[in-house]
C-alpha cells in the first residue's frame, strides 16, 4: 500500500512511501528479540555514547536540512522548525550524559540479625523490545523522546511514526545507522492504524511509549499483552489563571506564543484562560489586537508567524467547534474563520459556555478562550473542571497567590508568569488524570525503558 507524504500548506507530495502489513509487524519484531536474545550482539555503553554524539554532531551539521524537512511535512513555521531542530540536538546530547547517570545503588543489610553478613546492590537494565508510536506535531524532536532513551539503555526500539509526518523520523535514524547503530536496533515501521496496533499489543513487546490522541492511547493500554509496561503521552486543556495585579502588556506575548505555536497544535498549549474581572476586557482587547497581527501562510516563508494545520479536516473541526461556543454565547474577538483550505485564523475567543467543547476539551488548533471570574477560587475551581489534566499557569505578582494557585490547580507541573507550553528536556514531563501514564523528560524515559535488578551477596 502506497502512502503519499504531502505539504500540509498546499498539498504538493514530498514523498511517496509504502506502508507495510502483518507480515512486516513479524519481520520487525523478529530482527528486535533476536539481536536482543542474543547477547553477543549487544553494543556496550561507550559504543552506544559514541554513536549518540556523533548523531548529535551530524544533526548539527544538517540543521537547516532537517528544519525545512520539518517546515514542509508538519507545516511547523521555519522560525519554530530551527528551534525544534535545536532541542532535539540538546535531547540527544543528553542522552549521551544520563547514561553515566544510570547506575544503581546499595541498599542496607545488617539492620537485623537476618540481613546481617550480606551486600545488596541493584544495577539497572534494559526493560526490553520497545514500541514507539509517535505524533505529528513534532516530527523529529518527539521520535528523539522516544527512540534515543531506547538507544541511550540498550533497548531494541520500533519506532512507528505519523503517516503525515514520517521524513523527520526517516532522517534521524538514517542518521543513527550511519554512525554504527545495526538496524535492527533501530527500525522504522510504516504501518496502518490496524497494524500499529498488532505490534504494539504483540507478547514480545517490553515497552510502549506513546504519544497521540487519549481515546487511542487508553484503548492500546487496555489491549497490551500481561507484563508490557508503557507510558502514554496525551494532551489537555491547558489553563492559565491571570490575577488583577499583573501589567497586561507583558503577558501578551508568552499567552499568544503559548497558545499559537504551532497554529496551537501542541499537547500543552495555551487554551483557556481564567482572569479576574476587572482586566478581563482589557486583556481581551489586547490580545486580539496583537493576534491580528500575526501573518499566516506558507511555513517556509520566514516571515511566517502560525502555518497550516494538518489536515484541511482540522480545520473544519476547530471551526465547527467555535461556531457552536458562539451560538450557546461566546464572542469572538478575533479570527473565528478559515484563511485557506487547510490554515485557521488565530482566534480569541471570549467568555464561551464553560460546557462548549472548546471550554471541555483539548481544542488543538489555534484558539485562546477568556473566561472572566470573581475571585481566584472561582477561577482555580473552574480550571479544574476536565477529565485531563497536564501543564497550568498563573500569572501574578503576590507570591501567596501564586503559591496557593500552584497548589490547588490540578495539574503535573504549574508555571508561575510564564505561559503553559514552557519545557525544557531534562525536566519530567507527563500528564495527569486522561493526559497520560508515566514520566517523560530524557533522563526519565531512561529510566521508565530500564529496570532495576538486586544482586545480594552473602559473604562472612
Amino acid at each position: 500500500m502506497k502512502v503519499d507524504v504531502r505539504s500540509p500548506w498546499d498539498g504538493t507530495i514530498l514523498k511517496t512511501l509504502h506502508l507495510g502489513g502483518a507480515e512486516v509487524v513479524n519481520d520487525l519484531l523478529t530482527r528486535a528479540t533476536g539481536v536482543l536474545q542474543n547477547c553477543k550482539a549487544w553494543l556496550p555503553s561507550w559504543e552506544r555514547r559514541d554513536i549518540l554524539m556523533q548523531t548529535a554532531a551530524d544533526l548539527k551539521k544538517d540543521r537547516e536540512a532537517f528544519a525545512l524537512i520539518i517546515a514542509q511535512e508538519g507545516g511547523k513555521p521555519l522560525f519554530d522548525a530551527r528551534v525544534e531542530v535545536t532541542r532535539a540536538i540538546s535531547g540527544i546530547e543528553l542522552a549521551a550524559e544520563e547514561m553515566g547517570r544510570m547506575g544503581g545503588r546499595e541498599i542496607p543489610m545488617g539492620l537485623d540479625l537476618a540481613s546481617t553478613n550480606r551486600l545488596a546492590v541493584t544495577t539497572r537494565e534494559p526493560i526490553g523490545v520497545v514500541v514507539a508510536i509517535s505524533a505529528f506535531n513534532h516530527p523529529l524532536n518527539l521520535i528523539v523522546h522516544q527512540v534515543i532513551p531506547a538507544v541511550a539503555t540498550g533497548c531494541p526500539v520500533i519506532i512507528k511514526p505519523a503517516t503525515k509526518t514520517p521524513l523527520s523520523c526517516l532522517a534521524l535514524v538514517d542518521l543513527l545507522h550511519k554512525n554504527g547503530l545495526p538496524e535492527a536496533w533501530c527500525q522504522v515501521a510504516l504501518l496502518a492504524r490496524s497494524d500499529a496496533e498488532t505490534l504494539a499489543t504483540d507478547p514480545r513487546v517490553n515497552y510502549l511509549s506513546f504519544i497521540g490522541s487519549s481515546s487511542v492511547g487508553w484503548d492500546l493500554r487496555s489491549k497490551l499483552s500481561p507484563g508490557t509496561r508503557c507510558g502514554l503521552e496525551h494532551g489537555g486543556a491547558a489553563p492559565v489563571i491571570i490575577g488583577e495585579d499583573v501589567d497586561l502588556d507583558l503577558l501578551v506575548p508568552p499567552l499568544l506564543k503559548g497558545g499559537f505555536y504551532h497554529a496551537g497544535q501542541v499537547c500543552v498549549s495555551v487554551q483557556r484562560i481564567f482572569v479576574m474581572k476587572g482586566v478581563a476586557d482589557e486583556l481581551g482587547a489586547k490580545m486580539a489586537q496583537a493576534a491580528s497581527t500575526l501573518i499566516v501562510g506558507d511555513p517556509t516563508d520566514g516571515k511566517t508567524d502560525v502555518g497550516p494545520m494538518i489536515r484541511s479536516g482540522e480545520v473544519d473541526r476547530v471551526h465547527d467547534w467555535v461556531k457552536k461556543a458562539v451560538r450557546d454565547g461566546g464572542h469572538i474577538l478575533c479570527g473565528g474563520t478559515k484563511v485557506a483550505e487547510s490554515a485557521y485564523a488565530p482566534t480569541i475567543l471570549m467568555h464561551p459556555p464553560d460546557t462548549a467543547r472548546v471550554s471541555t476539551e483539548e481544542i488543538f488548533g489555534p484558539v485562546i478562550c477568556i473566561y472572566p471570574c470573581e475571585t481566584m477560587d472561582e477561577a482555580i475551581l473552574r480550571a479544574n473542571q476536565t477529565r485531563s489534566a497536564f501543564h497550568a499557569s498563573v500569572f501574578t505578582h503576590n507570591i501567596d497567590t501564586a503559591m496557593m494557585a500552584a497548589r490547588h490547580l490540578n495539574a503535573s507541573a504549574v508555571m508561575i508568569n510564564d505561559h503553559t507550553a514552557f519545557r525544557v528536556d531534562w525536566m519530567p514531563f507527563g500528564g495527569r488524570k486522561e493526559s497520560g501514564l508515566g514520566v517523560g523528560g530524557i533522563g526519565y524515559t531512561m529510566r521508565e525503558m530500564s529496570e532495576e535488578k538486586m544482586i545480594v551477596i552473602h559473604h562472612r
